[in-house]
């Protein structure tokens, strides 16, 4: 499945193990496939599985056979961030060495107790800056933020800003289960894999300014960005594997690609798709990123899907 000729752009779809493929997750993975094909770039794939309690048997492998049965063929090897937890830590290692990391004793409670409200939760409060307190155990480990304005050129949500330091606090790169946090996997993965184009969902959007101060920290290139409007059920809810979201049909791919794509905004192709290579035959020379709705969109019939989730943006450039 690999490329043989060299490319600029390299894309990838990474979802997270926990269940089927859902119409939120279709719509990330035909967006992020035809921006590559478009391009005549590659589009790997990556199982985002560094959490493992949340990961269930035999997903992957469904997951991976739906993309397959929408035509979705991927360049080179699969990856799994459950194999590649040395070069996590060695990330982690170098960040020690530079003094940008430092051991937290904080639990969830605690934390939630102590601060005020950023856009993911509770801020931290940075209690465990300067040593932890006397008798307490280390429990995680934190990234030093500073307080500095990271601007993200999103290339749908457009220019987004945030302050770390005020808004998201010091924030975990291991996690009080031994875990690493998936802001420090997502940032050494995407750079093994030298992806230089992201295309992924708007509720990671808030994840990205922690994500370029990570690869500044770490010396690594920073992909360009495009976050895609979510889709949501009909309480306003993100679809999501933890809602139980209905799956996408394998047996039925042609309707949920032409679905996804209406929901991308993109042009109706010229005539009716007989199969899923006859869709990609006339969908990747169509595709336009700046068709693409910035709103997160509410399925159901009849519905405009202009409802805009407050939840997807950033602050405003200062």
């Amino acid at each position: 499945m690999g490329s043989s000729h060299p490319v600029t752009y390299r894309g990838r779809f990474a979802p997270s193990p926990s269940g089927p493929l859902h119409f939120g997750s279709l719509v990330a993975a035909v967006a992020s496939y035809a921006d590559a094909r478009n391009q005549g770039g590659d589009w790997l794939v990556r199982i985002e599985d560094v959490d493992q309690q949340r990961t269930v048997p035999g997903a992957d492998r469904q997951i991976l056979s739906t993309l397959e049965a929408f035509g979705l063929h991927w360049d080179g090897p699969v990856l799994y961030q459950s194999q590649r937890s040395e070069h996590y830590e060695a990330a982690l290692a170098q960040l020690r060495r530079a003094g940008c990391c430092y051991p937290c004793a904080c639990t969830r409670r605690e934390i939630a107790a102590s601060g005020a409200l950023g856009p993911e939760g509770p801020i931290y409060s940075g209690r465990c800056r300067s040593g932890l307190p006397a008798g307490s155990d280390p429990r995680s480990e934190r990234l030093r933020v500073e307080p500095v304005w990271l601007q993200v050129e999103d290339r749908i949500q457009g220019s987004v800003c945030q302050n770390l330091a005020t808004e998201v606090g010091d924030f975990v790169l291991r996690r009080a289960d031994g875990f690493h946090a998936y802001q420090l996997a997502v940032v050494v993965d995407d750079a093994a894999q030298q992806i230089n184009q992201v295309v992924r969902g708007a509720d990671l959007l808030s994840s990205t300014p922690r994500q370029i101060y990570l690869q500044q920290r770490l010396g690594l290139p920073q992909p360009r960005y495009a976050h895609l409007p979510l889709a949501l059920d009909a309480a306003g809810r993100k679809l999501s594997k933890g809602l139980a979201s209905a799956p996408v049909d394998p047996r039925d791919p042609i309707a949920g690609l032409e679905r996804a794509w209406c929901f991308l905004g993109q042009p109706p192709l010229p005539e009716p798709s007989t199969d899923v290579s006859h869709f990609w035959q006339q969908a990747i020379p169509r595709w336009r990123v700046d068709a693409i709705p910035r709103a997160a969109q509410r399925l159901g019939v009849g519905d405009t899907g202009k409802g805009i989730s407050t939840r997807n943006r950033l602050s405003s450039t200062p």
